[in-house]
């Protein structure tokens, strides 16, 4: 479905369209040692959670992706087996000014923040909007200075992440390789993970994953799976912002259409009416 055809392709196919999730995270990172952030600190925790809840998620999601999206209530998808919304300590992600105010300023107490935040993206990606409005929503709650960073090509904004020059926030994002819970957490946040932009290291966190990973079966293994989450969720190594949609439309000739957990259509579910 074409960028162009979102504001009306609903409307328009009249029950025959698809917007759904996808096994596709999005988030933006902070940049291991970026004063006032640093994981597991008091300051630091304090700062991420006040930026987390000072986002509304749905709000950039109508205004820039014409509700294309579906706002993160994990870190993982919702098309995949496993997946929840009751997570402990998920309400981190919900958008609260006023909560998250009151967090910025308790970390100020500790040390004022000083400077300006920034989010890196690269301009070839269509990513400036959002990283406009996500800026625009922490400086009206929190009252600090904060603007994207662009970069002209994504190779330039990757390089300076994986040489761990870059500095600030940056957009990170994941598109699962396949069907599991794993697939999100152990390649992105695990010690040492070749996908671990964040340099995230928490040893309740790979224990967690390593007992999922010997678990008897998956219900068994997505248990683990879920509370590594909530360890997540304490820390915030990324912040999740949503999930891309599948979408797309189909002929009214035809019934029983889905898409499967990879946005492809399930062709042979497909039938004539």
């Amino acid at each position: 479905m074409p960028d162009s055809a979102f504001k009306t392709y609903e409307k328009e196919l009249d029950g025959r369209s698809i917007n759904q999730p996808a096994a596709i995270f999005q988030s933006f990172t902070i940049a291991k040692g970026t004063p006032g952030f640093e994981v597991g600190t008091e300051e630091g925790t304090l700062r991420r959670q006040a930026l987390s809840m000072a986002l509304d998620r749905k709000l950039v999601i109508d205004a820039v992706f014409d509700g294309t999206r579906t706002p993160a209530s994990d870190f993982t998808s919702p098309v995949i087996d496993g997946w929840s919304d009751k997570l402990k300590g998920a309400d981190v992600l919900k958008h609260n000014p006023k909560k998250a105010k009151e967090l910025w300023e308790k970390a100020n107490k500790i040390k004022p923040f000083a400077g300006k935040f920034t989010i890196a993206y690269n301009v070839d990606g269509g990513h400036q909007a959002w990283v406009d409005a996500v800026c625009n929503q922490f400086k009206n709650t929190l009252g600090i200075e904060a603007e994207g960073k662009p970069y002209a090509q994504f190779s330039e904004l990757r390089t300076e992440v994986t040489d761990r020059t870059m500095k600030g926030g940056f957009r990170t994002g994941w598109q699962a390789d396949y069907p599991s819970l794993q697939n999100f957490l152990g390649p992105l946040y695990r010690t040492g993970a070749g996908a671990n932009d964040s340099d995230y290291s928490n040893a309740d966190f790979d224990a967690l994953l390593t007992k999922g990973n010997g678990a008897k079966n998956v219900a068994e293994a997505n248990k683990y799976y879920q509370s590594a989450q909530e360890v997540l969720l304490k820390e915030l190594p990324v912040f999740p912002l949503w999930y891309s949609n599948a979408n797309g439309g189909y002929a009214e000739g035809v019934k029983n259409v889905e898409f499967g957990w990879n946005s492809a259509p399930l062709l042979y579910n497909v039938t004539k009416k």
